[in-house]
């Protein structure tokens, strides 16, 4: 079994959740973050608000998938959350060696 763990834009978090609606998870978690990356301050805006400081409000989106489909479940994160922007977010794959 694995961990994936989905760090997106917040406008993005319903259209990921939306596409992995039928995917073949284990379990789903879902927090409020705040990202701070390579963006740092060049975005001056973000979505309609102004924000002074380089931290920025991200969504973490965390899953449990069984090993054979780990590559769907990322495949169809990569569709809906990537726009091709600074501050997409990232997803990490890890293994989860204990599940109870």
């Amino acid at each position: 079994m694995k961990e994936v763990i989905a760090i997106v834009k917040p406008f993005m978090a319903e259209r990921v959740l939306e596409a992995l609606k039928f995917a073949p998870l284990e379990a789903c978690a879902v927090r409020e973050v705040k990202g701070y990356g390579r963006q740092k301050s060049y975005l001056d805006q973000y979505g309609d608000s102004e924000y002074s400081l380089a931290f920025l409000p991200k969504v973490e989106i965390q899953l449990w998938v069984d090993d054979s489909r780990v590559d769907e479940v990322v495949e169809r994160i990569v569709q809906v959350a990537r726009t091709g922007r600074m501050g997409d977010g990232k997803i990490f794959v890890l293994p989860a060696t204990e599940v109870r």
